[in-house]
C-alpha cells in the first residue's frame, strides 16, 4: 500500500513549529523535525513514524515546508497549497489518501485526485453539520455519536482509534514526579463543566503542586492585561486561582515531558461531546505513565474506570478524588501502571496500523 497521510498544524503550535524548522533547508529535514517532536503522533500511522519509503507525510497547511517541496520539485511560485499537495500525491503515486485535515482539503480537493488513488479516508472527530468532506470513501473517528451524525448526512463511516506512541515509554518510566496535579488544554468560560472543574482543581494550589498549561483565546489574553480590568473584556478574565497556577500552552515533546513529571493528569471533556469520552489527553496521560482523573462517561473499549483511571462526576467530586489519589501512593501508582499497560498494548501502533489496513482494503 502506498500511503499518503496529510495533516494540519494547530494554530497555537505554529510558533513552535516555526522554531523547529526555521534552519531546515529541505522538505525532508523540516518533516523530520516535525515528526521528531511527536505533535499529534497518536494519529500518525506506523509507516509514517517509521519513515517507510512507501509512505509520504505532509502538513498541507504548513507554508514553509510545503514551499520547500515545491521549490525542490520545480513547481512555480504561483502554486497554491492545494496545488502542492496534489503534486505530492501525484509524484508519490498514492494509493490510499488518509486526510487528517478534511475541513481544508474536502470534497472539491478529492475531485482533483489522480487515478492512482483508490481509497480516501478522512479523520474528523467533531460535529460538522454541512461539512463538505463527506465524499471520502470513509469518515473515521472514535466517537460513535459523531459517526452516527455523519451517517445521517450520507457518509460512510467506521470506528478508528488513536494509538500509543512508543516514544512515550521513556516518559512513562519516570518515577520522580514533582507535579501533583496537571491539566493541559484550553480554558473557555463557555465550556461550563470544564471551567468549573479547573477552578476546583486550582483551589488546591495551597496544598498541592498544581500546574496548568492553558491555551488562551485572544479575548482572554487582552482581558488579562491592564486594558481588560475595566469594560466588557472583564468577563473574559480567568478566575484568580486559575491565573495563579496557569502557564502558557505546551506541545510536542514538552507536553510529554510535562505529563512525565505529573502524578495525576486531570482531564475534562468539552461540552459538545455529550457523554462520550476519548479525547487525546486520555491517550497521552496513560501513555506517559500518569494516573488519569477524568470525567464520567462512555469510554472506548478496553478502558475501564477504577482500573485504568479514576472518574469524577462534578467539580466537587474532582477535588475529593484528586486528594484521595494523592494520599494513596500505592493505589495511584498501581492505577497508573494498569493504564499504561492497557494503552500501550490494546492501542499499540501495530494494532492501529492493522486496523487501518483493513479499512483501506
Amino acid at each position: 500500500m502506498r500511503l499518503f497521510q496529510n495533516s494540519g498544524v494547530y494554530r497555537s503550535y505554529r510558533p513552535r513549529l516555526d522554531r523547529l524548522t526555521r534552519d531546515c533547508g529541505t522538505f525532508d529535514a523540516a518533516i523530520s523535525a516535525f515528526l521528531d517532536d511527536r505533535f499529534g503522533a497518536a494519529h500518525l500511522l506506523k509507516p509514517i513514524l517509521e519513515r517507510d519509503p512507501s509512505a509520504f507525510f505532509a502538513n498541507g497547511d504548513d507554508e514553509y515546508s510545503q514551499r520547500l517541496w515545491a521549490k525542490e520539485n520545480g513547481l512555480p511560485v504561483s502554486a497554491t497549497l492545494s496545488d502542492i499537495l496534489l503534486a505530492q500525491i501525484e509524484e508519490h503515486r498514492t494509493e490510499v489518501f488518509y486526510n487528517i485535515d478534511p475541513m481544508r482539503y474536502g470534497d472539491s480537493f478529492l475531485a482533483r485526485l489522480p487515478g492512482s488513488v483508490r481509497r480516501t479516508i478522512a479523520w474528523r472527530a467533531a460535529p460538522s453539520e454541512g461539512g463538505q468532506f463527506l465524499k471520502h470513501d470513509l469518515v473515521v473517528n472514535n466517537f460513535p455519536a459523531i459517526l452516527a451524525a455523519y451517517r445521517d448526512q450520507g457518509a460512510n463511516t467506521a470506528a478508528f482509534f488513536p494509538a500509543h506512541d512508543p516514544v512515550m515509554d521513556g516518559y512513562a518510566a519516570r518515577e520522580d514526579r514533582d507535579i501533583d496535579l496537571l491539566f493541559v488544554g484550553s480554558y473557555s468560560r463557555y465550556h461550563l463543566r470544564r471551567a468549573a472543574m479547573l477552578e476546583a482543581i486550582a483551589s488546591l494550589r495551597g496544598t498541592a503542586n498544581v500546574v496548568m498549561f492553558l491555551d488562551r483565546s485572544r479575548f482572554t489574553r487582552l482581558a488579562e492585561t491592564p486594558l481588560g480590568w475595566v469594560g466588557p473584556l472583564r468577563e473574559h478574565r480567568r478566575p484568580p486561582n486559575i491565573r495563579r497556577v496557569a502557564q502558557g500552552p505546551v506541545f510536542g515533546r514538552d507536553l510529554l515531558s510535562a505529563i512525565g513529571r505529573a502524578k495525576i493528569v486531570v482531564n475534562g471533556a468539552i461540552d459538545m461531546v455529550g457523554t462520550e469520552r476519548g479525547n487525546m489527553r486520555v491517550w497521552e496521560a496513560m501513555g506517559c505513565g500518569a494516573a488519569l482523573l477524568s470525567d464520567t462517561g462512555s469510554y472506548p473499549e478496553h478502558m475501564r474506570a477504577d482500573v485504568h483511571f479514576e472518574t469524577y462526576a462534578n467539580s466537587e467530586q474532582v477535588v475529593e478524588k484528586a486528594l484521595g489519589l494523592l494520599a494513596d501512593d500505592s493505589r495511584r501508582q498501581k492505577m497508573a501502571g494498569e493504564g499504561y499497560a492497557m494503552i500501550s498494548t490494546a492501542y499499540s501502533k501495530t494494532a492501529q496500523w492493522e486496523a487501518f489496513a483493513l479499512l483501506a482494503s
